[in-house]
């Protein structure tokens, strides 16, 4: 949640009374989270549980709708390094359930934050309905070519060890582009080595063409590997 000036109702019982008071984020950081962390087990987290109540009505003027929800705050705490948080370090996840633990509560982020990813990386870089056309079955198409090309990258990230999906998608982009790189650079070699064998062709005659046509033959067998198409790749692929 935002640190906004959304306001969330509170329950204190002072000598023996239900005190009910309003407070943003900050506030109710300030009076009941401050210096009461908790340190989660297993993580190298501080927690703080708030109950309060949230009214769901978009005006002033509607009737209020008060709900019960679940407030976890949460900060960094290294154990290792001693690191002092700062006072402004932390963040607040809002929760339905109230039953819910704060372990609990992070795992669904933590799966919730894995979607995200996702889509993110699906409309910025996997081409999600970047197709043009207007057809229902060019959409569908559209959806799960991106869900096979983001599996392979998952594949590609976790049988070659990097952290994570951007890392393992910039690398396969810098290889495309070398590679398109190394093809553009070929047709200029290309023309030199043509012009060069045509002054001897009056010397050399038709053995000039056979020996482009072994150069071109080379250099494609070159990308054809580059590339993982060559035969012998395809078929350890299939092991």
């Amino acid at each position: 949640m935002k640190k906004s000036k959304l306001k969330y109702r509170i329950s204190d019982i002072i000598k023996g009374e239900i005190i009910q008071r309003d407070r943003d984020i900050k506030a109710l950081y300030k009076h009941t989270v401050r210096k009461q962390w908790k340190k989660i087990p297993g993580q190298k987290y501080q927690a703080k549980v708030v109950d309060v109540e949230l009214n769901l009505a978009h005006t002033d003027k509607e009737e209020a709708q008060w709900t019960h929800v679940r407030l976890l705050f949460v900060r960094g705490a290294d154990q290792e390094t001693k690191t002092q948080v700062g006072k402004h370090d932390w963040a607040v996840f809002l929760c339905t359930d109230t039953a819910l633990t704060t372990t609990e509560i992070l795992e669904l982020y933590a799966m919730r934050w894995a979607i995200e990813v996702y889509f993110k990386e699906a409309k910025q870089h996997l081409g999600l309905l970047k197709e043009q056309s207007n057809h229902y079955a060019a959409y569908i198409a559209s959806i799960h070519l991106t869900a096979i090309r983001f599996c392979l990258l998952v594949m590609a990230k976790q049988t070659q060890g990097f952290e994570n999906i951007t890392q393992i998608r910039q690398s396969l982009c810098r290889n495309s582009a070398n590679i398109s790189f190394a093809a553009k650079l070929w047709q200029v070699f290309r023309a030199i080595i043509t012009g060069a064998l045509d002054e001897l062709k009056t010397i050399l005659g038709d053995t000039v063409t056979l020996i482009l046509e072994t150069i071109e033959t080379h250099i494609q067998c070159f990308f054809v590997q580059v590339l993982q198409l060559d035969l012998k790749t395809l078929r350890l692929e299939t092991l």
